[in-house]
């Protein structure tokens, strides 16, 4: 493992359902803590930082429809949620020395600033960590999209995605015992394959910009700072 770190700019993708710990709606203190205490570590040792949230923990658009309501409506409940959940983010990297602007993708100037892709990489060269809120601002789209769209424009070397789970695997692992992990994908592998990584958009986007993709294990302490130093956590799914 190299002492300097390997990225210079990153764009971390959190699931809204990692924030909940072991409930089973809302967010967790201690889990939220955690992550804010990664997130400045990393930042500390001079990595640009960007992060995007899911709302499932609170609100999920797809599932919302799913249960009769209006998809539109329901898209929409769901970025007030992940706004939300990065306020809640915001207020525990402060609450521990860092800095952090939530910037979000609709309008709500009470609480946000709106996202301005410029002003974006400007707080982040300055060592503020830039919480993207709100997903795209569109229905229909997820927050992986959210997640590629703005690694891309904010120039981004690494997206990462952190889960429950060590990797992408061929199966289910919680229900097959044979799945095995993989090591690499391409981006072609991985749309071909159906493996349960992005939404297909989110691929996409990564496969025609050309931006690595490595998913991981969050639930393991440190696990962020030992990508940030090249140690091979979880699956990388790139162009090779």
């Amino acid at each position: 493992m190299s002492d300097q770190p390997k990225y210079r700019r990153i764009l971390l993708k959190l699931s809204g359902e990692a924030l909940m710990g072991e409930a089973d709606y809302g967010i967790d203190p201690k889990v939220i803590g955690r992550l804010a205490d990664e997130i400045i570590e990393v930042q500390k040792i001079g990595m640009q930082v960007g992060v995007v949230i899911g709302g499932g923990n609170i609100f999920r658009g797809a599932g919302l429809a799913a249960a009769g309501m209006d998809r539109v409506t329901g898209d929409h409940m769901g970025m007030l949620a992940t706004v939300m959940n990065a306020l809640a983010m915001q207020d525990a990297i402060e609450k521990r020395g860092g800095f952090a602007r939530v910037m979000s993708a609709i309008q709500i100037h009470d609480v946000a600033e709106d996202f301005i892709r410029r002003r974006a990489i400007r707080h982040i060269e300055k060592g503020r960590i830039a919480l993207f809120a709100a997903g795209t601002g569109n229905p229909f789209f997820t927050t992986d999209s959210a997640a590629a769209l703005r690694a891309i424009e904010v120039g981004a070397d690494l997206l990462l995605k952190a889960t429950k789970v060590d990797g992408v695997y061929t199966a289910d692992p919680a229900k097959h015992s044979d799945a095995k992990r993989f090591e690499q994908l391409t981006y072609d592998q991985v749309i071909e394959r159906k493996l349960a990584v992005m939404d297909t958009a989110a691929i996409a986007l990564c496969r025609d910009h050309r931006m690595p993709l490595r998913i991981y294990d969050m639930t393991v302490p440190g696990n962020l700072m030992r990508i940030m130093h090249g140690e091979p956590i979880g699956t990388l799914v790139d162009a090779s």
